[in-house]
């Protein structure tokens, strides 16, 4: 599935536990999860069918401050989400931000070049330890030392 400005990745975990295994990696890293939207649950509530999917809402001030000092309205696009959801075939997908679309939606400068790129790394680190990929010792060595929890937010610096 392809949608301009979305990257989608399949997980082989069902669409419970990559929700949580999300949210422990977004935790794990000192970002805080400021909503969990249950789609499905509400659609359910008002007697609609939806498969299972669930937005989370995470972030912080530290990370996406600086997007917003380059270009305020990037507001609008932040704090990070990611949507866990199910196809009709019962296979779990995770969605987030392409940050790169982003950047060139916003029209954010060079200087914000760095921070988009680690990022984009970021993201991809956290939905890949959410997705249920087979464990890859030597990956988890590298994305903790590229994003250590000391560090939570690497892409976060001076874009002026």
């Amino acid at each position: 599935m392809h949608v301009d400005g979305l990257v989608t990745v399949s997980s082989q975990a069902g669409p419970v536990e990559t929700a949580e295994r999300l949210v422990a990696a977004i935790t794990a890293r000192g970002l805080s999860v400021f909503a969990r939207i249950d789609h499905a649950a509400a659609a359910a509530a008002v007697g609609l069918p939806l498969r299972p999917t669930q937005l989370v809402v995470f972030g912080s001030a530290k990370g996406g401050t600086p997007l917003m000092q380059a270009q305020q309205v990037m507001g609008f696009d932040l704090p990070l989400r990611a949507l866990v959801w199910q196809d009709e075939a019962l296979q779990t997908w995770v969605s987030y931000p392409d940050m790169t679309w982003l950047a060139r939606r916003y029209g954010l400068p060079p200087a914000t070049e760095q921070a988009i790129g680690n990022m984009t790394g970021f993201l991809q680190a956290l939905v890949a330890q959410s997705s249920g990929a087979p464990a890859d010792d030597e990956l988890d060595a590298e994305l903790d030392e590229t994003f250590p929890a000391s560090d939570p937010l690497p892409w976060s610096h001076d874009t002026k």
